[in-house]
């Protein structure tokens, strides 16, 4: 090109022509017009000077949008290295937490993909052990549980299980019954459990069935009691009457009479007294105002200054007085 030869003032002008073109104009500080610069002087240098000031102008653009991007990054970076961090950690615990997971072994024969998840399990018959899945063993007259814990089988009903290897029928024995567990048996009622039978109660006359699962087998009609293998008949009194106690007597006295040598014997009740049902005294007491005495009741003579207790049958001196020899005194 021509231009390359001229001098380095017309370049120069160029360039400055150039990074001020595409750019707003400044105001001229001292208010001239901007001067006037021909074409004619610069035609040979402004293609040169365009390219130069458009790379030039690239290049600080391009500088600029690096050094935008470089801080950035130095913004993001911690950021993203405590997050890099925590996955990595987060993977660590997974694979301790869950190993099954994390390194599962390859699926051996009769095992089946989980349906959810990762892993395998054993098919139905079979159980896990390490790695591989063995077929449970059912003996005869059981049935596979398909359960993950146990033996893996139970007996069939009416079948009992024997050293957790075998299942035997449970033999009933006649006067028994199959209990609803299919593994053990009772017996009917009327019978009791003697080793591995079931014996017939013998009833004596006078008796019924306890239906207890404790105790007597058998228990005695009211106005019978036991004795050795037979029910008795009770013999009441004259004036009394069957308690239905299940221990000690087995009748009471009617009402005014009392106990005595397997008697029940009229309660004889003084004057100034009532009759007293209590299970102990004489079976009387008597009237207020009246103490006992001997076989009877006797008035109660009041000295001064006293007065009668509670009970109606004893007394008591007023508030500062004291009982002295059947008197009451002054308090000093």
């Amino acid at each position: 090109m021509t231009g390359s030869t001229h001098p380095t003032v017309p370049q120069d002008f160029a360039i400055q022509v150039a990074e001020n073109e595409g750019m707003p104009s400044r105001p001229n500080p001292r208010g001239f017009p901007p001067q006037d610069v021909r074409s004619r002087q610069v035609t040979g240098t402004l293609t040169l000077g365009l390219s130069k000031t458009r790379a030039a102008t690239d290049g600080l653009r391009s500088a600029k949008e690096k050094l935008m991007r470089h801080h950035e990054q130095r913004t993001k970076h911690p950021l993203a290295r405590l997050i890099a961090r925590m996955a990595v950690v987060a993977g660590m615990i997974a694979s301790f937490a869950f190993p099954a997971f994390a390194q599962d072994a390859p699926m051996p024969a009769n095992a089946t993909a989980r349906s959810y998840g990762e892993g395998w399990e054993c098919d139905r018959g079979y159980r896990r052990d390490g790695d591989a899945c063995l077929a449970i063993i059912v003996p005869e007259n059981a049935y596979a549980t398909n359960r993950t814990y146990g033996a893996g089988w139970e007996c069939l009903h009416g079948f009992q299980e024997v050293d957790d290897a075998t299942c035997l029928e449970v033999v009933v024995p006649d006067g028994g019954y199959l209990d609803p567990s299919g593994q053990r048996w009772n017996c009917l009622r009327g019978y009791t459990k003697v080793d591995d039978l079931c014996l017939e109660i013998d009833l004596p006359p006078n008796a019924y069935l306890a239906d207890r699962g404790y105790g007597a087998a058998w228990l005695c009609d009211r106005g019978y009691e036991v004795e050795g293998d037979a029910c008795v008949a009770i013999a009441v009194p004259e004036n009394a009457f069957l308690n239905g106690s299940g221990y000690g007597q087995p009748w009471t006295c009617e009402r005014g009479y009392f106990e005595r040598d397997d008697t029940c014997e009229a309660v004889a009740v003084p004057e100034n007294a009532y009759f007293d049902d209590a299970s102990y005294g004489p079976g009387w007491k008597c009237n207020r105002g009246f103490a006992e005495s001997d076989d009877g009741c006797t008035e109660i003579d009041l000295p001064d200054n006293a007065h009668l207790d509670g009970s109606g049958n004893r007394w008591e001196c007023h508030r500062n007085f004291q009982r002295s020899q059947g008197r009451c005194v002054l308090n000093d």
